[in-house]
């Protein structure tokens, strides 16, 4: 069964189902990435797409839901200006602490340093004995804005579409 984003029978995105997949066109159009650069993370394990890995030439990757936000994590983790090794030190331990429930904390990055952050209390306690200039990087904004663009590149098609050109949404 193929799930298309969008429409209004298939899972919301806030809802994912396990038989949703992005392409990695897709997925980098979510994310707000090139392509290459989606490429480039995949060759090198920063994120491995977990529904479709490609198996050799003319292949091609499939993620799911959890992997664009992993994805969106990263490019805010880079566009904050943390350098790649540190983002993949950094993310390694999210996941390992977090597991698929990203969008539970915040990440708070101050100069080199990047401290993980479950709560709001301990969020301000962070803040408060912080020196310096401290970026927060709230995890739960990274599922909306995913959510938001998923919305945005692959809207729902209407009743009309849909009676007139039953595969007219198409594959993601």
């Amino acid at each position: 069964m193929t799930v298309i984003p969008g429409d209004p029978s298939s899972p919301s995105p806030s809802e994912p189902s396990p038989e949703v997949s992005y392409s990695g066109r897709g997925a980098a159009d979510i994310v707000g990435i090139s392509y290459r650069q989606l490429d480039y993370w995949a060759r090198t394990d920063l994120v491995r797409p977990s529904v479709t890995d490609a198996a050799g030439s003319g292949s091609r990757r499939r993620y799911s839901y959890q992997d664009l936000l992993e994805l969106k994590v990263i490019k805010s983790l880079l566009d904050a200006g943390i350098k790649l090794e540190s983002v993949r030190q950094v993310f390694s331990y999210v996941r390992e602490h977090l597991g698929e429930d990203i969008s539970s904390a915040n990440i708070v990055i101050s100069g080199s340093s990047t401290v993980l952050v479950r709560d709001g209390a301990e969020l301000i306690d962070v803040l408060r004995k912080g020196q310096g200039v401290l970026n927060v990087l709230a995890l739960s904004g990274v599922k909306d804005e995913v959510d938001a663009r998923i919305v945005e590149l692959f809207p729902a098609p209407s009743a009309e579409d849909r009676a007139h050109h039953p595969s007219a949404a198409g594959a993601v």
